[in-house]
């Protein structure tokens, strides 16, 4: 069985890798060339065909498709980049997969297409967060990347290619521990349920020959025993970097407008049984990874909190917020931040451009008094 997987050096696609080798599959990585992927295809020579090229590219495409049976579309542009780099994504997540369609279209032996979306396309669920396949899809306000992959979706089911599409969830890995801004952007009351990534490559590989697949839309995420809520999560995973329960404030994050959620998972899991770590698992490991580094934390702690909460435009919001609203009433309060929340870039700008002007006020100040001093010098001598 000849297996083409596209996006094999990022989390999710070591792990479906890896599974595909243990099947003795012939596997083919279709991957961008560079200095990070280069290094770890080295771990994988003589192991593993590789064609270097890019999704944009019509013949780097139709190279890497030639000769499959199965191919694994997990490569896209994720956020945070995919949210502000817009026309990069769309470019990669939606014009990547139509040329990757026509490619398989124009093989005598079509392939069979898996891909892998996203459930962002669900968008907040807070007030509702039990998710199954039928659910309307409702992006959140500005994420961009959920709607790539709905074109996706859409332009694979348009095809007349043998598909099968998975939504993943929130992917958890002990390799992937560093927070970036994007954790700030999750209310935290969200309901989330992880899932392993070892387990993600799991099912993607148990998917290749799995009859029932084909043609559907399923869920991927780990089971009711990887489900909690994202306040309870922070904390679990703060104490154990040695940060402490409640180590970041409320102010620091979104209220609404993200995703996750609870996900039916029945048909996947009863289809391809990957579920195999829990949260408990998870967070074992991950103690395992930062024990050494753990009793360094405390001392350094602050500057972490403080590093933080630079990265959190909700918390520098606040800070604004407190500092220009602060002398009015309840009311008048509640006008302010109404203007202030609707006007919040422009305003930060203006007064970097008005902190600017003073600057340079007090310097033309300074020169004046200076010169009016040497001249009064002058005129004495």
């Amino acid at each position: 069985m000849n297996v083409l997987l596209t996006g094999a050096f990022g989390n999710v696609g070591l792990s479906t890798l890896k599974e595909l080798l243990n099947k003795d599959y012939n596997v083919r990585v279709f991957e961008v060339y560079n200095r990070k992927n280069r290094k770890l295809a080295k771990k994988f020579k003589n192991k593993i065909d590789i064609v270097w090229g890019d999704l944009r590219n019509k013949d780097d495409v139709e190279s890497a498709v030639k000769e499959q049976d199965v191919i694994i579309h997990l490569a896209a542009i994720i956020p945070p980049l995919a949210d502000v780099n817009t026309s990069l994504a769309e470019s990669v997540n939606v014009g990547g997969t139509k040329n990757l369609l026509n490619a398989i279209k124009n093989q005598a032996q079509k392939p069979k297409l898996i891909f892998t979306s996203s459930i962002a396309i669900y968008g907040d669920r807070l007030d509702n967060p039990m998710i199954k396949t039928t659910d309307i899809l409702a992006p959140s306000r500005g994420d961009y990347y959920a709607l790539t992959k709905i074109t996706a979706e859409k332009l694979i089911r348009k095809s007349g290619v043998d598909f099968a599409i998975f939504r993943l969830t929130y992917i958890t890995s002990v390799n992937k521990l560093n927070m970036d801004p994007l954790m700030f952007h999750m209310p935290l009351d969200t309901s989330i349920e992880i899932c392993d990534t070892k387990d993600v490559g799991l099912a993607l590989a148990n998917a290749v020959e799995c009859d029932e697949v084909w043609g559907d839309t399923f869920n991927l995420a780990g089971g009711e025993r990887c489900r909690i809520t994202y306040r309870e999560y922070l904390n679990d995973m703060m104490e154990i970097f040695g940060l402490g329960q409640n180590f970041l404030p409320e102010e620091g994050f979104a209220e609404k407008d993200f995703h996750c959620g609870f996900c039916d998972t029945h048909k996947s899991e009863n289809l391809l049984h990957y579920q195999r770590h829990t949260l408990q698992d998870y967070y074992k490991e991950v103690e395992k990874k930062v024990r050494a580094k753990r009793r360094f934390v405390p001392m350094v702690k602050w500057i972490i909190r403080l590093n933080l909460l630079k990265k959190s435009e909700f918390y520098n919001r606040f800070k604004f917020f407190k500092k220009k609203a602060g002398a009015f009433t309840i009311s008048e309060n509640k006008l302010i931040r109404k203007i202030l929340s609707n006007n919040f870039n422009r305003i930060e700008l203006l007064e970097r451009k008005i902190e600017k002007l003073e600057e340079l006020t007090s310097e033309l100040v300074e020169k004046r008094s200076l010169l009016i001093s040497t001249n009064q010098s002058q005129s004495i001598s």
